[in-house]
């Protein structure tokens, strides 16, 4: 469940990366769509789409170096545009390109923020040190906002998204829509947990 890079490279001046292609569309432009349309996005499917890309997030966070040694990778930018379903139904994470493994020799400066604001963990928007947990809080954000049809963290700028992800308050999901399983609201609590 994360796209496959074969190949990188430098022609002349310019470097590329040759990674799959998946034909099909990104859920910031799904959701979108099924609202304009008028229909709500069905829950099993956000589950079921969820549940893959923790599949590829499971896969890269217990990902070993050649002597089994953990590579410790964390995404830092799982958003909607990040999570690509294509037209046979295959999840797919993208963009791994602000990830960290610990093994990296270059630091992120302290109070140095990447990703995008509204998806962010608590730790992340306070620029502390990040492990697999702040993914799992970013796709907790997102199947919330999936489920619920509302955004978890907003404001009128940068600096009130960040104060409401930092300042935490979370309203269950069955508080905007009555039908959440129990479980599911369960699985979001822990997931969405400061």
């Amino acid at each position: 469940n994360i796209v496959q890079i074969y190949d990188l490279g430098r022609i002349n001046e310019s470097y590329f990366i040759a990674m799959e292609y998946i034909s099909g569309r990104d859920m910031s432009r799904i959701l979108p769509k099924a609202d304009k349309v008028g229909i709500p996005f069905p829950m099993i499917y956000a589950l079921r789409i969820a549940s893959n890309a923790l599949e590829g997030l499971f896969f890269a966070h217990t990902k070993t170096d050649a002597y089994g040694n953990a590579l410790n990778i964390v995404h830092r930018d799982i958003t909607p545009e990040n999570i690509l379903v294509s037209f046979n139904g295959t999840v797919k994470i993208v963009d791994f390109g602000i990830a960290k493994a610990n093994t990296q020799l270059e630091q992120t400066r302290a109070g140095e923020i990447k990703g995008k604001l509204s998806y962010m963990s608590p730790e992340q928007a306070m620029g502390k040190q990040l492990d697999h947990r702040s993914d799992i809080f970013s796709l907790g954000a997102i199947l919330y906002e999936w489920i619920t049809s509302c955004k978890l963290f907003t404001g009128e700028n940068e600096m009130a998204i960040l104060k409401s992800i930092i300042d935490g308050k979370i309203y269950p999901p069955s508080y905007f829509k009555e039908d959440i399983p129990e479980e599911v609201e369960r699985i979001l609590k822990r997931a969405l947990a400061k």
